[in-house]
């Protein structure tokens, strides 16, 4: 399996080989719920009501879900691919509930590259102390890197 560099890249897709893979860790806090709840609208009282979540079947309030699957796409745009990179499509089965205080662990993983479709399919799962919260399947198309003649960039 090749390293990846934790700071921004940009690989070519013939750079792109299965096994790569990079993770990224976060633990998640209050303030995250409640700006991803302001900026997707999502005020489910599960994530925003002790209360409510207390006499729900989770017994204190969750993360929404796609918070967590949210660090797929940072990992995508700023490491493995990298910069350029475009989603095409993500499946998603939440497995386990992401509590406030929990320390997500996101990673994406290479399944398969098609340099002909300039594609690359990944696994994309999330774990909290080792249990599987999250687990899918994304597709990401890699653009051909422009060329630089006379200092002005083409396709």
């Amino acid at each position: 399996m090749t390293a990846i560099n934790l700071f921004p890249t940009e690989l070519t897709i013939e750079q792109i080989e299965v096994g790569m893979q990079v993770s990224y860790s976060h633990t998640v806090t209050d303030a995250d719920v409640k700006a991803y709840a302001g900026l997707s609208g999502d005020n489910n009282p599960v994530h925003m009501s002790d209360e409510y979540a207390q006499n729900s079947r989770f017994k204190a309030r969750i993360a929404h879900g796609l918070f967590s699957a949210g660090f797929f796409s940072a990992m995508f745009g700023t490491r493995l691919p990298g910069p350029g990179c475009v989603y095409i499509s993500q499946n998603l089965v939440f497995k386990a509930p992401v509590y406030l205080q929990d320390t997500v662990e996101a990673t994406v993983c290479v399944k398969a590259v098609s340099t002909r479709k300039r594609v690359v399919t990944f696994r994309t799962y999330c774990t909290v102390k080792g249990q599987l919260v999250i687990d899918g399947e994304a597709e990401i198309f890699i653009p051909k890197k422009p060329k630089i003649e006379d200092g002005v960039a083409s396709a």
